[in-house]
C-alpha cells in the first residue's frame, strides 16, 4: 500500500507529464507529419514515410525562398546573440556603481517589455522613416549627388531590424548580469588587485570565469528570442525577411505538409542551440573544477 506521501509524489508526477505532453505534444505530431510520403496531407493517418517534404522545402515550394531566409534569420541571430552579450555584460558592469540617471536608464530599458511588441516595431519603423526623410533633405539640400541617385531607405534587416531585436533581447541579458552581480562577491577581486593583476586581468582571470555560465544564458536568450521574433520584426526588416515572417507567410498559402517539414528544421535549431549551451556550460564546469 501506498502511504499518502507516496500518493502525493505520484499525482504530482502524473500531473507533470501531462503538462509535458500538453507542451510537446504539438511538436512531437508536427515531427511525425512532416515525415509523410508525397500524397500526404495535414491530418493523420499518415500516408508512406520519406524525407519528401524536407526537399520541396529546400527547393522553396514555389512560394519564397526558404533556405535564405533561413541563413538571414542565422546570420541575425548571431549578431543579435553577440550584441547582447556584449552589452549585458559591459552595462552589467557598469551599474555595479550609482552613477547620474542609471534608474532612469533601466527602467527606459526594462520598459521594451513591457510596451506591446507590434506598436514598438512601429515605432522604430516609424523613426527610420524620419530618418529617411532628413538624409533625402540633406541630399537635396546641399546637393549631395551620392544621396540623391543611390539612396532609398535606411530601414533594413542589420539597422532597424537589428534595433527591434535589441529591444527584445537586452532586457532579458541586463535582468541576467544584474541577478549575478547583486550576488557576486567583491572579495575575488579585491584579492586579485592586491597581488598586482590589472583591471583587465582581474576581469579576465577572476570575474569572467565565475559569470561565464550567466554568459552562455544571456546567449542563449539572445540568439533563440532573435531567430524566433516575429512581431517586433513585422514593421521593420526592409527588403529581406526572417524566417519567421516566411512562416506566417506560408501558413496563410500552403496548404500541404511542407509547412510541416518547415516546423521540425526550427524545432531542431532550436533544440541545437539549447543542446550547444548545456554542453558548453558542462565544460566550464567541469574545467572551473
Amino acid at each position: 500500500m501506498l502511504n499518502k506521501k507516496n500518493k502525493t509524489y505520484y499525482i504530482c508526477v502524473f500531473f507533470f507529464c501531462l503538462f509535458v505532453l500538453f507542451l510537446y505534444g504539438p511538436t512531437f505530431t508536427i515531427v511525425l507529419l512532416s515525415f509523410q510520403g508525397p500524397d500526404g496531407g495535414l491530418t493523420f493517418p499518415l500516408n508512406g514515410v520519406s524525407t519528401y517534404w524536407f526537399k520541396e522545402l529546400w527547393r522553396g515550394g514555389s512560394v519564397v525562398d526558404i533556405g535564405s531566409a533561413f541563413k538571414r534569420s542565422i546570420i541575425l541571430g548571431i549578431i543579435v546573440m553577440v550584441l547582447t552579450v556584449l552589452l549585458s555584460v559591459s552595462a552589467g558592469l557598469a551599474f555595479r556603481k550609482k552613477f547620474w540617471g542609471s534608474d532612469t536608464l533601466f527602467f527606459a530599458t526594462v520598459a521594451s517589455l513591457i510596451v506591446p511588441s507590434i506598436v514598438l516595431s512601429l515605432g522604430v519603423a516609424l523613426q527610420f522613416r524620419l530618418l529617411d526623410d532628413f538624409t533625402k533633405w540633406l541630399g537635396s539640400t546641399f546637393d549631395i549627388n551620392y544621396i540623391n541617385e543611390f539612396f532609398q531607405t535606411t530601414l533594413g534587416m542589420f539597422t532597424s531590424g537589428l534595433g527591434a531585436q535589441l529591444t527584445w533581447t537586452l532586457p532579458f541579458g541586463l535582468l541576467i548580469m544584474f541577478a549575478v552581480f547583486n550576488r557576486f562577491d567583491k572579495s575575488y577581486e579585491e584579492a586579485a588587485r592586491d597581488l598586482g593583476a590589472t583591471p583587465w586581468k582581474t576581469f579576465k582571470e577572476v570575474v569572467f570565469p565565475l559569470i561565464a555560465p550567466s554568459i552562455i544564458g544571456i546567449a542563449l536568450f539572445g540568439f533563440t528570442l532573435s531567430y524566433d521574433e516575429l512581431a517586433r520584426s513585422s514593421q521593420v526588416m526592409g527588403a529581406g525577411n526572417t524566417l519567421p515572417l516566411e512562416l506566417k507567410g506560408l501558413t496563410t498559402t500552403v496548404t500541404t505538409p511542407v509547412i510541416y517539414a518547415l516546423g521540425t528544421v526550427t524545432t531542431f535549431v532550436s533544440f541545437s542551440v539549447i543542446g550547444i549551451s548545456i554542453a558548453c556550460y558542462i565544460w566550464l564546469k567541469r574545467k572551473k573544477g
